[in-house]
């Protein structure tokens, strides 16, 4: 597996392109603006973008979901269905955080806890973490070690938990108990800011190491 990290929007969201070296397929995760620069980089490569993942439904990550879908005829998977509710509400949001308008739309594919999603010959682990938001997802590709964890972990920080249906103490326990056993070698990137791997916020992060 190979990935690109393009930070995107005034927010700085990581919007990620996972390519599938066999095969040559792609996918982006978080789309979260700027469509045009997004839609360049892919076209620059020698790839096919089959699918958009989706962690959450916050602006930040899903704004430029709908466009690229459309354009291209892929489908827009993820996330969780409890978190149908941002994105029935991403009108309200684009216009409460300046952006331009956006329209409401539902996924494709809603996942689950225990879910698999594929994009070429890689296989990618859906772990349900609500917290952040209700309906966050992660995906986590075993054999090179790395997760996608959306707004769930930072480097040194933790997603916040004051939006709607936000909670911390459920973020802190699908931390603790979904991510951190995957292993301390395992590498993350994050919605915002630098990677970093689990077993460096095990012993360093102040909300939840050990």
């Amino acid at each position: 597996m190979k990935y690109e990290v393009t930070p995107v929007t005034a927010y700085q969201q990581n919007c990620s392109l996972v390519i599938c070296e066999n095969t040559g397929h792609a996918a982006l995760i978080d789309p979260g603006g700027e469509t045009e620069r997004l839609l360049k980089n892919v076209a620059a490569k020698e790839i096919q973008l089959e699918k958009i993942l989706l962690t959450h439904g916050h602006l930040d990550h899903v704004g430029a979901a709908a466009e690229i879908a459309a354009q291209l005829k892929i489908p827009i998977i993820g996330p969780h269905k409890e978190d149908a509710f941002w994105l029935n509400a991403l009108p309200q949001q684009a216009e409460m955080f300046g952006f331009a308008s956006l329209s409401a739309f539902q996924p494709d594919q809603w996942l689950q806890d225990n879910d698999s999603v594929s994009v070429g010959d890689l296989t990618f682990e859906v772990i349900h973490c609500p917290g952040h938001t209700p309906g966050h997802v992660i995906f986590y590709h075993e054999n090179s070690k790395t997760a996608f964890v959306g707004d769930v972990l930072f480097k040194g920080s933790i997603g916040r938990t004051d939006f709607p249906k936000g909670d911390h103490d459920t973020l802190i326990h699908c931390i603790k108990n979904k991510l951190l056993p995957l292993g301390d070698d395992v590498t993350f990137v994050p919605g915002h800011g630098p990677q970093s791997t689990l077993g460096e916020e095990r012993l360093h992060n102040p909300f939840i190491k050990e």
